[in-house]
């Protein structure tokens, strides 16, 4: 209730959530006047125009959930007529939430009160369908505009070769590169940030995978006059980045000032592709081209260094180029101890738990502290150790708990199974509040509808 008062920004009003119950105000056996005044009390939007502005708030502070849905549910309840706005930011927050169902239900309401998708709204719906992975909705979702007359733009095919990259298929996106060449469009750096992603993704891996990558980014250079920005006033409007659209492994970092250096998108693609196949050589063969194009390592491609190290097993390396990031001058980010304890816990070794605790030391004596998303990916990774103290996954636990910050499910539930497996008496301060804790998460979570 608190939370859905705090989007709206009525502060005099509340929305009551599904699981508390729905607002059936009009069956209530109470007096007309005292379900006025109840619906008054309840009630947090009255009209087309407060009820789009509690949907972008919603978009804006990220708390997707089934909140959309809630609003849009409320809307109808209230007889208010959701207009073409109202629908395209539903979609919005649909496609930032990566909720395929949401986005889908809410373009076939649009459909039925006689509103057709603009182009937009159909490039988000490709968008969603690449978060996905779901590269055959994403073509059907072309077909449907051919058919509602909605013509494509640029951008449109961009969102299709990522949606196809995204899933591996690597065949569909030289098809669509062909059919932009062909059309006199000429490849940006999405274009190829996306053949690189497509290579990355495709199953099994091609042999000539590491070459191609090489290929692509030297190609990359070669970029046209097509290369200037392809963002609408729309999507600037509503805040949507390219990098976000076309689900770059960079969008989150977008607006974090001083991470990423925005040109060399095609590297940071190519980075990020060599840490997940863990190919060092690559990896070393782009740092030399980095370095002959003049330019150097922003923070992301330096975390991506580091990722491909650590996943290799190379933990020393990924120490040193942590050391000679700091020794440069250059702002740490906790992004960077993260990175390097998460990487460090890979086998569980005991110099890897040493380091991965140590990273986090240092992180929190500069005053960092864990993002409810970063702290539940480290404490589902430090739970699988096996032997040894389980100190860094008390470690996690704790820095969360300083700051009343609860993991998700997955990892509460994989760090209470292994205090489980530890001679630890059951009345334990740090068992008994995990348990609770892992029963709380449980019961509220477990029973819910997916997306």
């Amino acid at each position: 209730m608190t939370l859905l008062r705090s989007i709206s920004g009525a502060s005099h009003r509340s929305l009551l959530l599904r699981a508390l119950g729905r607002r059936h105000l009009a069956s209530a056996p109470a007096p007309a006047t005292a379900q006025t005044e109840e619906y008054k009390r309840r009630n947090y939007a009255n009209n087309v125009t407060e009820y789009n502005g509690v949907v972008n708030s919603i978009t804006a502070q990220r708390r997707f959930s089934f909140l959309l849905r809630d609003v849009y549910d409320d809307m109808s309840l209230d007889g208010v007529q959701p207009d073409r706005d109202t629908f395209h930011s539903l979609i919005l927050g649909s496609m930032k939430g990566a909720r395929l169902q949401d986005a889908f239900y809410f373009t076939e309401q649009m459909k039925s009160m006689g509103l057709v998708p603009d182009v937009n709204s159909y490039n988000m719906l490709i968008s969603v369908c690449g978060k996905c992975k779901n590269s055959e909705q994403a073509i059907q979702i072309l077909e449907e505009m051919k058919k509602y007359k909605v013509k494509p733009m640029v951008q449109t095919y961009m969102c299709l070769l990522n949606a196809c990259a995204a899933a591996g298929r690597l065949d569909q996106v030289y098809a669509i590169v062909r059919d932009m060449t062909a059309a006199g469009l000429g490849l940006n750096k999405f274009c190829y940030a996306g053949l690189i992603t497509a290579l990355r993704n495709k199953t099994p891996l091609p042999d000539d995978y590491a070459a191609k990558i090489i290929e692509f980014v030297e190609r990359s250079k070669e970029w046209s006059s097509v290369e200037a920005s392809s963002e609408t006033a729309q999507n600037v409007m509503t805040g949507v980045t390219e990098e976000e659209l076309y689900n770059m492994p960079t969008a989150e970092y977008v607006n974090r000032r001083g991470f990423l250096n925005r040109p060399l998108t095609v590297y940071h693609v190519a980075f990020h592709a060599c840490a997940d196949l863990r190919n060092v050589e690559v990896m070393e063969a782009l740092s030399d081209m980095l370095k002959k194009d003049g330019k150097y390592p922003d923070t992301y491609i330096v975390i991506q260094t580091m990722r491909c190290y650590l996943n290799c097993g190379h933990i020393d390396r990924g120490v040193q180029t942590l050391e000679e990031y700091l020794k440069s001058g250059r702002p740490p980010v906790p992004e960077l101890y993260t990175i390097l304890a998460e990487g460090a816990m890979i086998g569980y070794t005991p110099k890897g738990m040493q380091i991965a605790q140590k990273a986090l030391e240092d992180m929190n004596s500069r005053n960092f502290y864990l993002l409810p998303r970063q702290g539940t990916d480290l404490l589902l990774a430090a739970a699988g150790e096996k032997t040894g103290g389980y100190t860094t996954a008390n470690y996690i636990w704790d820095l969360m708990q300083a700051r009343k910050v609860t993991p998700q499910l997955p990892a509460v539930e994989a760090y209470y199974n292994g205090l489980k497996e530890r001679e630890i008496p059951a009345d334990d301060p740090r068992l008994v509040l995990v348990k609770r804790t892992y029963e709380n998460l449980s019961s509220r979570f477990r029973g819910r509808r997916p997306n």
